[in-house]
């Protein structure tokens, strides 16, 4: 969504329990779900657990399944996200998406924007799970550092990119919201 800013800082939060949850997590998981990797080129170096995910085939139909990664990371993840919808977005809306999502060491996110028709309607949150003094996230064509245990809304209708240059992954749990007036609109087109 155009929120008429490259990013906005949500605060800090407490990572801990999703952390825990995601880095418990066996490393052949990360590779249960690979419609992102496959579907969307840049993300190609990219692994993912996918918590929630709509179906962009039948748009602007918002219909939501769980996936594999529901079971692994919902008992952690739902009130992280519950608190920061409470705090800074409308009630009633839905999460469309949630993933912990892994940039690998050496990977590279090529620059983009998100496309789709449902990237303009939800509101995107990253909170930065893990991360290294060598990955730059790049938004619009300027440098962004994403800190562990805070939250930020990105304008995922901007170029960005990412690169991660460290010995270690960079993880990101990133989920998408799309608020009750832009739902209503979107339920009158399907």
């Amino acid at each position: 969504m155009d929120i008429g800013v490259p990013l906005k800082d949500l605060g800090d939060i407490d990572i801990g329990p999703l952390r825990d949850a995601i880095l418990a997590v066996d490393d052949k998981a990360w590779f249960d779900n690979s419609h992102r990797q496959t579907a969307y080129d840049v993300h190609a170096q990219t692994q993912s657990l996918v918590m929630l995910f709509v179906d962009t085939d039948y748009w602007p139909k918002v219909e939501v399944t769980k996936e594999a990664a529901w079971d692994m990371l919902s008992d952690t993840a739902m009130p992280i996200m519950n608190a920061i919808l409470k705090q800074f977005y409308p009630p009633g809306g839905k999460v469309i998406r949630a993933m912990a999502a892994k940039l690998v060491s050496g990977g590279v996110i090529t620059p983009h924007y998100d496309k789709h028709p449902s990237f303009h309607a939800g509101h995107r949150i990253h909170i930065p799970i893990t991360a290294n003094s060598r990955v730059r996230f790049m938004i619009d064509g300027k440098p962004y550092k994403f800190e562990v245990g805070k939250a930020y809304e990105l304008n995922n209708q901007k170029w960005h990119s990412v690169m991660n240059k460290g010995k270690e992954d960079r993880i990101n749990f990133i989920f998408d919201y799309v608020p009750p007036e832009t739902l209503a609109t979107l339920a009158s087109q399907s």
